[in-house]
């Protein structure tokens, strides 16, 4: 089986987001993609089911270490550049995927190296959380936690908690408990938690951004495409940013040495649909075959 590395987010290699893209010559059953997204172990491997493309779009299925999910950025992302390199013999402009949570177009920049962009589905907005449960999981006093804001369940195709922290130096001290993580996803529809930050780490983003999520097998994750699309649509439904318009860009990784930068669009339409999208640049690192 072909597959291909890249780094999702990535502004060089060795930063962002590992992935690794696989295309399936054979169907393989979801026990067989399992077990190879865990021996791979990075946050996401996707599969590629088709060598050529569908009406709907290219037909891909995602697995984390331990889990398959709907949807996932960086997965998407990466899927999408390696398939306009490798399946199509002439330049194309978008890619689209159809994963479980529905068709994702993922739009190529005509620049070299230039970021793709994706378009998310609308964000739903889940149960808020007490800012006193979520403290002791992420190890923090609940004076950390921001209470201007909810903390709270979105999706855009893969459920997050958002919790906003009053400082940058707060969210480089969290640190999961997992047996308090453990017990309060037993009880949750998201599994993931994003925390983040108004303060960026440095002069080229806006918000600093963490991810963690142990359920799926990702300790921690270097760049979170669905969560930050979560964060897009938080920061427009909530007036964060005191607009009901955000374009600004996301840092993450950089507590895992993996700094990953993210451009985040969030827009509040007529009627009060939320639109999101999210984009990154993707670089090459390897490819080769995988044995079955």
């Amino acid at each position: 089986m072909r597959f291909n590395l890249v780094d999702v987010f990535a502004e060089s290699a060795y930063s962002g987001n590992p992935l690794a893209v696989f295309f399936c010559e054979r169907a393989l059953p979801a026990e067989m993609m399992q077990r190879i997204a865990n021996e791979i172990h990075f946050s996401e491997s996707v599969f590629v089911l088709s060598s050529q493309e569908e009406d709907e779009g290219w037909p891909v299925r995602i697995f984390t270490p331990l889990h398959e999910v709907a949807f996932a950025g960086h997965p998407s992302l990466g899927a999408a550049y390696i398939i306009s390199r490798t399946l199509f013999d002439r330049p194309v402009s978008t890619v689209k995927l159809r994963a479980k949570a529905g068709l994702i177009p993922v739009y190529l920049s005509p620049e070299r190296n230039g970021p793709l962009w994706m378009d998310q589905i609308p964000p739903l907005f889940g149960e808020t959380l007490p800012a006193s449960e979520l403290a002791p999981v992420l190890g923090l006093p609940v004076e950390a936690i921001d209470g201007r804001y909810p903390v709270q369940e979105v999706s855009t195709g893969l459920p997050h908690i958002l919790v906003p922290l009053v400082s940058l130096e707060a969210l480089k001290e969290a640190k999961i408990d997992r047996e308090r993580y453990f017990r309060l996803v037993e009880k949750t529809w998201a599994k993931p938690i994003l925390v983040f930050s108004l303060q960026g780490r440095d002069s080229t983003h806006q918000v600093s951004v963490r991810m963690f999520a142990d359920y799926l097998g990702v300790s921690e994750d270097p760049a979170t495409g669905s969560g930050n699309g979560c964060l897009a649509g938080y920061l427009v439904k909530h007036r964060v940013l005191g607009a009901q318009e955000v374009s600004l860009v996301s840092g993450q990784g950089h507590e895992i040495g993996r700094p990953s930068h993210l451009f985040l669009e969030g827009r509040d339409q007529e009627g009060g649909a939320l639109s999101v999208r999210v984009g990154g640049r993707v670089v090459d690192t390897a490819s080769g075959e995988w044995s079955l």
